[in-house]
């Protein structure tokens, strides 16, 4: 595994490494060592998996409140996603800038994503399927939400030939002026 800091450098990306041979290929996905050598310090406790039929499926942007805020390492299995975190630490010199990239089943890329980001992605490919990891359980009453769609954002989502594909919850969520801050 190798680690690549973002324009955010809390936000990591980490490159799988993959033996290959004759039957297919085998790589880590996490080890724990690794990321506590590379100053991530968070253990996962939940395994989550999405299926998305369509291209440009967009789900998030999410994040969890405190005390159930939840770091996430985000990979793609199948297909492919423009995978976006939001900083949303009040703090924070990059507060409401945001990290883009492409995460695929075959270029290897995997995003860590630090408690206190909201995030989400859209599907490239039909087909996709986005695993991840969260160190922090789902706690429904703690679940929060940013339009993707914020224009303060300023997040260039892919154009597709159809309009974006959303759940109804996300297509209502609040601009990130309106959320109260909470990190």
């Amino acid at each position: 595994m190798e680690f690549a800091e973002t324009d955010i450098p809390d936000v990591k990306i980490v490159r799988l490494r993959a033996t290959v041979d004759h039957r297919g290929s085998f790589s880590e996905t996490y080890r724990r060592d690794l990321f506590i050598d590379n100053g991530i310090h968070d253990a996962f406790v939940q395994d989550n998996q999405s299926y998305s039929v369509h291209e440009g499926t967009v789900r998030g942007l999410h994040y969890q409140v405190p005390p159930h805020q939840q770091a996430k390492l985000v990979r793609v299995l199948r297909g492919a996603v423009l995978d976006v975190a939001v900083d949303i630490r009040k703090a924070s010199p990059s507060f409401g800038k945001h990290v883009a990239i492409e995460l695929s089943a075959d270029n290897g890329l995997a995003l860590y994503i630090p408690a206190g980001f909201a995030h989400g992605f859209m599907t490239l490919s039909r087909h996709a399927e986005v695993s991840y990891k969260v160190s922090d359980y789902y706690a429904p009453d703690h679940d929060r939400g940013v339009l993707w769609s914020d224009p303060d954002l300023a997040i260039s989502w892919p154009h597709m030939e159809k309009p974006p594909i959303l759940s109804h919850r996300d297509k209502h969520l609040p601009l990130l002026r309106d959320c109260p801050l909470v990190f």
